[in-house]
């Protein structure tokens, strides 16, 4: 299955029925903790991940890595920041966002912070999931160490490349090695969970419904 189709596939699938695939199929949690939500819209997202660390400096630096992978990645990348929790500042903003949409990205998800939210809600309605929101820069207080590395984020390891699924609920992101078994079981939790809503409605009872299906 190619990357377009699994980007499809997921789009059209509950975020909360591919967070039960991949505990299923990889044997542990792809969720991302609850405290990194949407801070501009509520849209879906779908997209690899492209990944960038972030640690604490006293230099005044730029944000060397995520400035480049801005440029460099495919449309409809994800940029994954992390900082480890390490530093509690904003990764990104308004400049940020321009080039992102510039480059057609999907969204930004950041273990760390945001800034300029009124700017990017009015100006690019560009989807970004945060730990925080902070109008502090990084510049003297952080900086990018690696890009194209593992991150954790939330909890969660992300790797260059896995599928990054996100919406109001929260982000889930998808092993690339089992994201096409993963979208395979999501997408077949979706048609259980629609005929076990159908019967509850029908029957007028959620025991019936969880008899029959025994799911929650």
């Amino acid at each position: 299955m190619t990357l377009a189709d699994l980007i499809a596939g997921f789009r059209g699938t509950a975020i909360a029925s591919v967070a039960d695939a991949v505990d299923k199929v990889a044997g542990r949690p792809g969720f991302l903790n609850h405290q990194i939500r949407p801070r501009i819209n509520e849209h879906k997202i779908v997209g690899p991940a492209v990944t960038v660390l972030e640690g604490p400096t006293d230099e005044e630096l730029p944000p060397q890595h995520a400035l480049d992978m801005i440029d460099a990645s495919d449309p409809g990348s994800v940029i994954v920041i992390s900082t480890n929790q390490s530093v509690d500042v904003a990764v990104w903003g308004g400049l940020m966002t321009a080039g992102a949409v510039a480059n057609k990205h999907e969204a930004a998800v950041l273990d760390a912070g945001v800034r300029d939210i009124v700017e990017i809600r009015r100006d690019y309605d560009f989807p970004v999931y945060s730990r925080t929101v902070c109008p502090g820069t990084t510049v003297g207080h952080a900086k990018t160490l690696a890009a194209n590395v593992e991150v954790d984020m939330g909890g969660v390891i992300v790797h260059p490349g896995d599928i990054m699924v996100g919406d109001i609920d929260g982000i889930v992101c998808v092993p690339r090695a089992h994201a096409e078994e993963v979208l395979k079981m999501a997408q077949e939790i979706d048609e259980r969970e629609a005929e076990q809503a159908k019967l509850i409605i029908e029957s007028g009872s959620l025991k019936e419904g969880l008899a029959k299906y025994g799911r929650i």
